[in-house]
């Protein structure tokens, strides 16, 4: 048996992948009866939804069958970045073909569209004033399911063997509870739990039901797909944006985190290193935002402070969504805003960007290298961050590991610059932005992705979206075993 035979007929995991993106594309056919004008649009969903669970029904019953040994196990565990990615271009290209059949949409707009939606970026190219409600739903619930992850969504059910390398591939550190699958299912029940709230919160703001749902999946997700076309803005609701702010934020806190505070371990939240790093960036940031506006755009102090908070929050928690235009905001704003997507959210949350926690580890020992360079005679002591799971000793590994990956994180985002200033045929500062908002997954736009933008910058933002939510290297690491495996069977059948 060939290694690419083996990868695909061996691994029930890539069947059930499969199924389970299956049973996600026809979970909108549910909007259907509130809005029985819309049924005609049934086929769009039922086709790519029942193609992609019934040829992963049928890679779980050819592994049915066949007796796993130790040695097909290790093979698989070594492949479990190619399986995630598999996973998630399979889900790219399955969710784009509703937007191809029934939205008019190029090839190009519909894969763009539903990896902004899988990967939670939020940036579209869609007219959301002419879009049916199927499809305002099936964008907000790719952010929602997106967010926490296919692989994450499935260990759930059931778990595999080598369910922790999945796990982790896919951008999750850390295991809360002694059980995989426990851990899976209590932050799955709090996912569930905080849609369940934040929905209510919205329908007393004002909000009517499909609104709400639909808005609160993408600020959970930290996604930022709307039903509206200005926004959250297009509300002009403080409650709403107050509500929206809450959500984010949650969005943008680890999991593992949101479980202590859940569970009302109230002094170990508030000792959590990323927490109180958030918490010291919108303390500064935000009043430096709002004096900003309140200079460059003559705005007052209340309004100022209050598209200051809603936009920083939106930004650095990589949710997208926005209450006003940035075409007019003055250039210290765009950088202020360009810096916070950087930053990110929260490691092994639903949001992107390089993460608060590796900035952390940066500033930490930037500042002990500088004391001990002032005092050389300075002791040295072992530096910690703390976790939810505790303290955490800041060694060697762990600082290499943090420094290359940000390293290569800068290095993308400057040639992603590039290419868009180049292709959109914008200014740097624009092209940084928006290209910067698609690798921290926030979508926040500043007028060059929409409905006319050209393939060339879209092909762009989206290697941008997908290396940006797959955390770069699980990327690298797939394509080099997809690559193996393929050179594996070119060379087997070479042979005499």
């Amino acid at each position: 048996m060939t290694a690419v035979k083996r990868f695909f007929s061996e691994s029930s995991t890539v069947g059930k992948l499969m199924m389970l993106i299956g049973i996600i594309l026809l979970i909108p056919l549910l909007v259907l009866p509130f809005y029985p004008d819309e049924a005609h649009l049934y086929w769009a969903f039922l086709l790519p939804g029942g193609i992609s669970f019934c040829l992963g029904l049928l890679l779980c019953f050819v592994h049915k069958n066949r007796e796993s040994d130790p040695s097909q196990w290790r093979y698989l565990m070594q492949r479990s970045s190619l399986i995630v990615l598999f996973a998630w271009c399979w889900g790219a290209v399955a969710g784009a073909i509703p937007f191809v059949l029934s939205c008019n949409m190029t090839v190009v707009q519909s894969l763009f569209e539903s990896i902004s939606g899988w990967t939670t970026t939020g940036l579209s190219v869609m007219d959301v004033s002419q879009t049916a409600h199927i499809f305002l739903f099936f964008r907000s619930f790719m952010q929602y399911c997106g967010g926490v992850g296919f692989v994450m969504v499935m260990v759930m059910m059931v778990q595999e063997k080598f369910s922790m390398n999945l796990y982790s591939a896919e951008g999750h550190p850390d295991k809360v509870l002694p059980n995989l699958k426990k851990t899976a299912q209590a932050i799955c029940v709090l996912y569930v739990g905080l849609l369940a709230a934040g929905t209510i919160a919205y329908i007393i703001a004002g909000m009517n039901v499909f609104d709400a749902i639909n808005h609160c999946m993408c600020a959970l997700s930290t996604g930022g797909f709307s039903t509206k076309l200005n926004s959250i803005g297009e509300y002009n609701n403080l409650a709403i944006e107050i509500i929206t702010i809450v959500l984010m934020l949650i969005g943008t806190t680890n999991f593992a985190v949101l479980i202590l505070l859940f569970r009302g371990k109230i002094r170990q939240f508030l000792k959590v290193s990323e927490v109180r790093f958030m918490g010291l960036i919108l303390i500064v940031l935000i009043p430096c935002l709002a004096f900003t506006l309140m200079g460059g755009m003559g705005m007052g102090v209340g309004e100022a402070f209050r598209h200051a908070s809603f936009d920083l929050s939106s930004a650095l928690s990589t949710t997208g969504y926005s209450t006003m235009g940035y075409g007019e905001w003055p250039p210290l704003a765009i950088g202020i805003m360009i810096l916070v997507m950087l930053i990110g959210g929260g490691l092994g949350s639903t949001a992107g960007g390089l993460k608060m926690s590796r900035v952390y580890i940066m500033l930490r020992m930037a500042i002990d290298n500088i004391r001990r360079r002032v005092s050389p005679a300075r002791e040295v002591r072992n530096i910690y961050y703390t976790r939810a799971q505790g303290k955490t000793q800041i060694d060697q590994k762990l600082l290499n590991d943090t420094a290359g990956f940000v390293v290569v994180y800068l290095s993308i985002f400057l040639l992603g610059g590039f290419l868009v200033t180049l292709t959109a045929g914008c200014g740097l500062t624009e092209g940084m932005f928006e290209f910067a908002s698609a690798l921290g997954t926030v979508g926040l736009s500043i007028g060059i992705t929409g409905t006319t933008t050209g393939n060339a910058t879209l092909i762009v933002e989206m290697i941008g979206m997908l290396l940006g939510r797959l955390e770069i290297f699980i990327v690298f690491i797939g394509m080099f075993s997809g690559f193996t495996l393929i050179k594996s069977r070119i060379f087997r059948r070479k042979r005499p």
